[in-house]
């Protein structure tokens, strides 16, 4: 009897195990911002644990990860931009602020009545850190720290005694991507003056700025010589088309160009192709340009129509492939010599990332990580390599490889409640669109799923629409927690299928340019009602009970499934979606005051109505949850109170979850927390 209560309690522990809570599946924290210091010999990251935000650090030789700083509400002050001094002692940092939109003011999402700053931190591991200046986007230098504050760029000491203006710009002339020489005399910069962009060097001992090549066109991504002699930027060139029609994945191609900045005069070096490849498409990465100490410049280039690493000689000739196949590149960065790029892409396993390295001046890359885990962020570091890491049960953490060895930096932030044993591992899934094009997806299968058994499902939609869904924890916040969502709902018995519909990266330029895709003609729904009717062919679904779920670009594609196929989706989630293209991206071009202009804007504008939700209100009868934060800077907040007007008119059930003062990624875990709690609810309750 003794026996037979042991096995029966342990038979009863383990199936109440299978089960776990949104709060524990989302309790782990997720890394970010992975950097290291000059010369590898520290790193430095972001931790968001429970909605705080905090910098850690590492240090060679046994990189182990110490917190640097103690903040601990969830107040929604976002931490990013981290930067590790030349010394590699001291981390640089920005708190607070709108890290994506910084000229639109400061978010509150806690609603403190006391106000919120943007603002530039310093932390030392053994000291409590130090707020600099207001600011955002420094770069770091020999004791002392450029940024930017209200579109013009600053300087500061790093003890924050001395803070100042580095040149007064006229109106309407803003700064961005700064960029201090080698020596730390110089400061590289993009000026940005509206209609054409223009590269300035600012020289801090004769306070003078020198222009680099001023032209009509786009300037963009200084990166200095070894010498400190020598700019190069890229060009992009002025176009009279409006970029809204099928064929943006083409151009007047870019260049590179390489000024000298005593007296500004430039050459080119390198010009794109004219067809694939000549929109300039960038990497992930700290610049899209890198000079190597052996002379050639490393660059992205969509050639053969996938994203790759090339390089040239800074004084022009042929290219250099550094990562030939049908696969894209995505993290870049640089060893400390130079001589190796690092980078994470879907080589040889196209739905999932690993870390790679290859030679800035070309020959066969070699793979650092496989296998069922994502790797991703790689940086230099002495000895190895260091990089973020996750699978499809085990969240994401910092990790070091020092040859074969691999470790995490800071094993004990993953708390004990974790529902790591209870996840599930999701299936790679390729069904076809009823157009004929392959689509790939993540299965979700519950756990408890038995043979015979019909169970409700659901269709997750990415955002964007430049993401890719992965076999594991993702890589951008936003999406590691759907996934921690997509395996909740899994947990609660619910069969989930995550799409990577067209438009978004990972499958090529092609794809991701696809023809007549959102406001061209809203191209995507055919991918979204192929994954609702390879469901419903599914024997193990329930084809009365499909449902949709996404955010942002996800929740434009969940309103367009709902009103074009309420018959196929019963009820649906729309985290703030685009609903009218009209208003999202009102339709313009440069030859407004002509009449065949005219005529084409009001077609192009008539085009992109019909590719909107609100096309087919009169066919929309399933009900939806409206969830939508009314400080959005992505989605205007008027799409949603639009779309629940135009509901009402037509007698659909709605209900809506309105969260004051959050922007569109919600910077409050609570914010989190809410909307997916009541987003289970709703699907309780209508599927």
């Amino acid at each position: 009897m003794r026996r037979l209560l042991v096995l029966a309690f342990a038979f009863a522990w383990a199936v109440s195990a299978k089960t776990f809570t949104l709060e524990q599946v989302l309790s782990a924290p997720f890394p970010s911002d992975l950097v290291a210091a000059p010369g590898g010999g520290a790193v430095a990251w972001l931790l968001n644990e429970r909605g705080a935000r905090n910098v850690w650090y590492a240090a060679a030789p046994d990189f182990k990860g110490v917190r640097l700083t103690s903040w601990t509400a969830d107040d929604g002050q976002d931490v990013g931009e981290l930067k590790i001094t030349r010394d590699g002692k001291s981390v640089v940092f920005v708190r607070g602020g709108d890290l994506e939109y910084p000229s639109q003011g400061n978010p509150n999402p806690a609603s403190d009545p006391a106000g919120v700053s943007q603002d530039i931190w310093i932390a030392t591991p053994g000291s409590a850190a130090k707020k600099i200046a207001q600011g955002h986007s420094p770069v770091v230098s020999q004791g002392r720290i450029a940024f930017l504050r209200g579109g013009q760029a600053w300087v500061a000491s790093l003890d924050g005694s001395s803070v100042s203006q580095l040149l007064q710009a006229r109106s309407g002339v803003t700064a961005d991507e700064l960029q201090w020489s080698p020596d730390g005399t110089k400061l590289a910069f993009v000026s940005d003056r509206g209609n054409h962009r223009i590269i300035e060097v600012y020289d801090f001992a004769t306070k003078a700025v020198t222009y680099l090549d001023p032209s009509v066109d786009r300037d963009r991504s200084p990166v200095w010589s070894s010498d400190g002699k020598q700019v190069a930027f890229i060009r992009e060139f002025q176009t009279t088309g409006s970029g809204r029609g099928p064929k943006r994945s083409t151009s007047e191609p870019w260049a590179i160009r390489v000024a000298n900045v005593a007296d500004g005069t430039a050459r080119q070096v390198w010009r794109a192709d004219a067809g694939a490849g000549s929109v300039f498409k960038e990497v992930v990465a700290e610049t899209q340009l890198f000079w190597s100490a052996g002379g050639r410049i490393v660059f992205p280039w969509e050639k053969d129509g996938w994203l790759h690493l090339y390089s040239v000689a800074d004084g022009g000739g042929a290219v250099a492939l550094l990562t030939p196949g049908d696969f894209e590149v995505e993290h870049v960065s640089y060893t400390g010599d130079g001589k190796e790029a690092v980078y994470s892409s879907n080589q040889g396993d196209i739905d999932r990332r690993h870390v790679w390295r290859v030679a800035v001046n070309g020959g066969p890359a070699r793979a650092v990580t496989s296998g069922e885990g994502l790797e991703w962020a790689p940086v230099g570091v002495a000895g190895g390599l260091a990089y973020l890491h996750s699978d499809a049960r085990k969240p994401a953490r910092a990790a070091v490889r020092i040859g074969s060895a691999e470790r995490d930096l800071a094993p004990e932030t993953v708390p004990a409640e974790f529902p790591t044993d209870s996840l599930v591992v999701p299936q790679q899934v390729i069904y076809s669109s009823p157009d004929g094009l392959s689509i790939h997806g993540q299965l979700f299968l519950p756990a408890d799923l038995k043979a015979g058994e019909k169970r409700p499902a659901l269709v997750f939609i990415h955002g964007g629409p430049r993401r890719e869904m992965l076999l594991g924890w993702h890589s951008m916040g936003y999406y590691n927690n759907a996934y921690g969502m997509n395996q909740y709902l899994a947990n609660q018995g619910y069969i989930v299928l995550s799409i990577n519909y067209r438009s978004g990266i990972g499958y090529g330029l092609n794809f991701r340019e696809a023809l007549n895709f959102g406001a061209a003609g809203g191209s995507e729904f055919a991918d979204v009602e192929g994954a609702g009717l390879y469901l419903r062919g599914r024997p193990d679904v329930d084809g009365a009970r499909i449902g949709l779920w996404g955010g942002s670009y996800g929740g434009y594609l969940t309103a367009m499934g709902l009103a074009r196929a309420s018959d196929l989706f019963k009820a649906g989630v729309d985290f703030h979606g685009v609903h009218d293209w009209n208003i999202e991206r009102p339709i313009s071009g440069p030859l407004k005051g002509t009449v065949e202009a005219a005529a084409e804007l009001e077609t192009a504008a008539h085009v992109a109505f019909e590719a909107s939700p609100m096309a087919s209100m009169k066919t929309w009868r399933s009900p939806v949850l409206l969830i939508h934060g009314d400080d959005d800077r992505n989605v205007a907040f008027a799409e949603t109170v639009r779309l629940a007007a135009e509901l009402r008119a037509q007698g659909v059930y709605f209900e809506q979850l309105i969260l004051p003062d959050e922007i569109h990624g919600f910077l409050r875990r609570a914010s989190w927390l809410r909307a997916y709690a009541a987003t289970v609810d709703f699907f309780k309750r209508k599927l």
